[in-house]
């Protein structure tokens, strides 16, 4: 017996996310070919590789987009979750492209202290000062997702860390101007590096505990089961399942046995109780309960230990 609580405003919430992604994909692509053509043309590295960065926020915010159209499309017979973890696997693939871009910008920039490079700053200013300005209009569309979706989290930061990069850019082109001194550009590069390395790390970690069924960080199992013992009718609880579809929905599943046999229209109520404490106290959106009469299971662990089958 399950319950589910829907909301119904997400569809406006897709909809205007796939259109702000949208728009902050034809930006980059207008950095990334400003760029290019004035990295060969000022002979600046740090503008080529900021426009391959630009290049790979391209590649990632679109499959970001791509996510957050699947996941909007309608659970079938087939696919009966829908195809809400799509947005979990996005994020995980941009996380770990951040990484790589990472050691990339690392292994030049350590290269690049050996032997400076000759750059045209003026040229490196203007165009740096232009990608802050298209990737900070990018930031600002894709921010308020951010917060509550890690696929557009992942598509965020590598917007961020890109404006952090051509904010490092202009800095650099401006400290070569002023004292000509050309490792400064290398210096940046590695500080944003490490701070790519650092930030996508957290991303990695959430979107694997999701593909791995964990349960959520902030739910207790003992906690749960306290709280459930509590409701007079249920002797206790067992065989949990929780786990996150997204970042969410939480799935909830579990065996409650009573202490004494109900009919089922006070079972019922019982079991809306139990779904009541599951979704203000750890915020479970769906419930799925299998009630017994005490003794039912002759396990009775909250957690039941799988056997491998013996053939």
């Amino acid at each position: 017996m399950g319950t589910h609580k829907h909301d119904h405003h997400h569809h406006s919430h897709g909809e205007l996310r796939g259109r702000n992604l949208g728009i902050a994909i034809l930006l980059n692509v207008a950095i990334t070919l400003s760029q290019v053509i004035g990295g060969f043309i000022s002979g600046s590295l740090a503008l080529l590789s900021d426009a391959l960065h630009n290049f790979s926020d391209v590649l990632a915010l679109v499959i970001s987009w791509f996510a957050s159209k699947l996941a909007g499309r309608k659970q079938t017979a087939r696919q009966t979750f829908g195809y809400k973890r799509a947005e979990i696997l996005a994020a995980l693939i941009n996380a770990v492209s951040l990484i790589v871009i990472a050691f990339f910008l690392l292994k030049e920039a350590v290269e690049r202290l050996d032997e400076p490079q000759e750059i045209k700053s003026g040229l490196v200013m203007i165009l740096g000062g232009l990608s802050i300005l298209l990737n900070g209009a990018s930031v600002l569309l894709v921010m308020k997702d951010a917060k509550h979706n890690i696929n557009m989290r992942s598509a965020y930061l590598h917007l961020l860390t890109d404006m952090v990069s051509s904010i490092a850019v202009v800095l650099g082109g401006f400290a070569m101007y002023l004292w000509e001194v050309s490792w400064v550009d290398s210096i940046l590069s590695i500080a944003i590096a490490l701070y790519l390395v650092y930030s996508s790390w957290g991303l990695i970690v959430e979107s694997v505990r999701i593909i791995m069924q964990f349960a959520p960080i902030h739910i207790n199992l003992e906690e749960v089961q306290q709280k459930l013992k509590s409701v007079k009718e249920i002797e206790n609880i067992h065989h949990v399942h929780v786990w996150q579809l997204d970042d969410k929905q939480v799935n909830f599943e579990a065996h409650i046995s009573f202490k004494e046999d109900l009919p089922l229209s006070e079972v019922n109520k019982v079991l809306h109780k139990v779904e009541h404490i599951l979704h203000d106290d750890f915020e479970i959106t769906h419930v799925t309960l299998q009630p017994e009469i005490n003794g039912y299971c002759q396990d009775e662990s909250l957690v039941k230990q799988e056997k491998p089958h013996s053939h």
